[in-house]
């Protein structure tokens, strides 16, 4: 063999090694820096310093920052199920309001879970083994970060098809809702 050839495979097997294997998306490399990335966008919003303040500003329980950091961490997971499932066709965030006795017992200070309306061509158990993977990598993430707090849940995704929208059933009624309708985060 060539001293050229040998030097262009000794520089191919050099650049080889230092290249990270190829992997493919998962739930948790979908929400692997989504905190961060949230809290990081909160602070943007706030017009504040450091992504640091942002998350003392969060778990304080500031409203602001909390709904600037979920509403982030909406959009990241809305482009993650897009992504993995070629059966999404949009993914929404809506909101999801208190009853009273909520509000008078004091459950309003912090609006978890995240509520997403997915619109899909067919509903999968692929797609709901998805989103409670994807639920059970933010509640990690999330308790790291923010701190314990008990969550069972940091997601709350409804799964509607073309059948349900039509007939409007359900939250596929939301919609065409004039009055509640949700903000639509990712789009095929």
């Amino acid at each position: 063999m060539s001293e050229d050839l040998k030097g262009k495979q000794t520089q191919f097997e050099d650049l080889g090694a230092a290249t990270p294997a190829f992997h493919l998306p998962d739930a948790a490399s979908i929400v692997q820096g989504a905190m961060a990335e949230a809290l990081e966008s909160c602070g943007q919003k706030l017009n504040v310093a450091s992504p640091a303040m942002s998350l003392e500003k969060v778990r304080q329980g500031d409203r602001r920052a909390v709904d600037y950091m979920h509403y982030r961490l909406a959009q990241l997971v809305a482009a993650g199920l897009g992504e993995l499932d070629d059966n999404v066709r949009s993914v929404s965030v809506f909101e999801f309001e208190a009853t009273a006795d909520d509000s008078i017992l004091g459950d309003h200070s912090e609006s978890l879970p995240i509520h997403l309306l997915v619109q899909v061509d067919r509903k999968t158990s692929a797609l709901n083994a998805l989103v409670a993977a994807l639920d059970r990598a933010l509640i990690q993430d999330y308790a790291e970060m923010i701190g314990p707090r008990g969550l069972a849940h940091v997601l709350d995704v409804q799964v509607v098809d073309q059948s349900d929208v039509e007939n409007r059933r359900g939250v596929a009624a939301l919609l065409s809702s004039l009055y509640n309708r949700p903000v639509k985060l990712w789009e095929r």
